[in-house]
């Protein structure tokens, strides 16, 4: 679709503030009340013909500004370290959103490493501790959105590529609460942009995905979420002003918060309303 609010969810657009998809109806019997420290897990959950409306997360580069700095330390410092000098080297495009775990496969089948995967990922994490601990900051307005859509009994799930670890220390430093955290790490498949782990985590959370809305801001990371069947918002940004999002139901500006926020209640509102018959009552 093109970079405008697009798909059948965004033709409702009117611009209204409240996150309609908060009924409280739309939330029995989900599994929002589930540790929200567990991983999403592989087996079926049973959903209920009223299985709530989900809205999942990617952490990088939507949540917090850290593929700026992942671009740069990518490009500068980690891949000239890991890969043989005059050697080709990957787009970044091809290896963000991916698990680093799963970079280094990626590189190893088409590029020259010359570091073992122990070596790449003790790399990365070493600079996961200055990134995530000093450098990013939380998309303004962010945890206050997240707090008003659980409040309103809507599950926020938090899916991403980053290892556990990493999503703590964001998590604890701008004091974040989700219904689930979903490493791809921990789920027992691939990562994105294969869609196994926003399948396992709408599962997880009693969701269905034609019931679920996702926003994430890279290419392998759309592709997961279309993949999967939920509504998909790609969020632009300096980090990806030239990636391919096309595959995204609507693009929006990550500078202007309120549009990524606007863009979320207005497709869960449109998705409860679908589900609800002609009438859309919203309570």
């Amino acid at each position: 679709m093109s970079e405008s609010s697009g798909g059948d969810p965004s033709d409702a657009r009117s611009g209204t503030d409240a996150p309609d998809a908060t009924d409280a109806a739309d939330t029995t019997d989900s599994a929002a009340d589930d540790d929200s420290d567990s991983a999403p897990g592989t087996e079926q959950t049973v959903v209920a013909d009223d299985a709530p409306v989900v809205v999942c997360f990617d952490m990088d580069g939507v949540l917090v500004d850290s593929e700026d700095y992942w671009h740069a330390a990518e490009r500068e410092a980690i891949l000239p370290r890991v890969l043989a000098e005059g050697s080709s080297t990957p787009d970044l495009d091809e290896i963000t959103g991916m698990y680093y775990g799963e970079i280094y496969d990626y590189l190893a089948e088409r590029y020259e490493p010359t570091v073992d995967k122990a070596e790449f990922m003790a790399l990365y994490d070493e600079t996961a501790t200055a990134i995530y601990g000093d450098r990013v900051e939380l998309l303004t307005g962010a945890r206050e959105f997240v707090a008003e859509l659980r409040d309103a009994g809507v599950p926020v799930a938090l899916v991403s590529s980053s290892p556990r670890d990493w999503i703590e220390v964001v998590i604890d430093r701008f004091e974040l609460d989700f219904d689930l955290v979903a490493p791809a790490e921990e789920f027992d498949g691939p990562g994105k942009p294969d869609p196994g782990v926003y399948e396992a985590a709408l599962r997880e959370l009693g969701g269905v995905p034609d019931r679920a809305v996702a926003v994430e801001d890279s290419e392998n990371g759309v592709l997961a979420a279309v993949r999967s069947g939920a509504y998909t918002i790609a969020v632009r940004d300096d980090h990806n002003a030239d990636t391919d999002l096309s595959a995204a139901d609507e693009v929006v500006d990550r500078d202007d918060p309120e549009s990524v926020f606007a863009a979320v209640r207005q497709s869960t509102r449109t998705i409860r309303e679908s589900v609800s018959g002609s009438n859309g009552s919203s309570g």
